[in-house]
């Protein structure tokens, strides 16, 4: 196997298994390349976009939050859902005024990243914003975010002791 073309899994049969406001869960019967069949679970995902919007000397925002999933208070970089028809860049200018109530002069991408690509197609966008200007704050109806104001070097300390998990 020494072709990228020896790794390949064909699709037989795909049954959408469950429908939901922010992911679909599929399953799927697949072809291997020995020949074998065997089944695929998967979640499909719309995408999303995460930001670090710097605020100049050192300091970056980040947003504390209950996840519901992991049933605790996460400290986190902005990030929201790509929403239909919505590029990742307004996704996340969007996101950005809505947890944090600030808004980039300047934006740019850092990397995407398949987040689990095990269980799922989600791929987040990972963004750079400076020049922040503070701007309304319109918070989701269903979201409780405390806005924390964090130097880089107290968050990747945050990240090496365990303390920051959320990817």
């Amino acid at each position: 196997m020494n072709n990228e073309k020896d790794f390949i899994e064909h699709t037989i049969d795909s049954k959408q298994i469950f429908s939901g406001r922010l992911l679909n869960v599929y399953k799927d019967t697949v072809l291997l390349p020995t020949g074998n069949q065997s089944t695929r679970e998967y979640i499909k995902h719309p995408g999303a976009s995460v930001v670090i919007p710097y605020l100049g000397n050192g300091q970056i925002i980040m947003v504390k939050q209950f996840r519901y999933p992991v049933n605790a208070v996460m400290l986190e970089l902005p990030a929201g859902k790509i929403d239909p028809g919505e590029s990742p860049e307004k996704t996340i200018r969007r996101e950005l005024a809505e947890e944090t109530g600030y808004h980039p002069e300047s934006l740019k991408p850092v990397c995407r990243i398949h987040t689990c690509v095990g269980y799922s197609n989600e791929l987040l966008h990972l963004f750079w914003a400076g020049k922040l200007k503070e701007c309304k704050l319109s918070a989701d109806d269903d979201e409780t975010i405390k806005i924390v104001k964090i130097s880089t070097k107290e968050a990747i300390a945050l990240v090496l002791n365990g303390k920051i998990t959320d990817a």
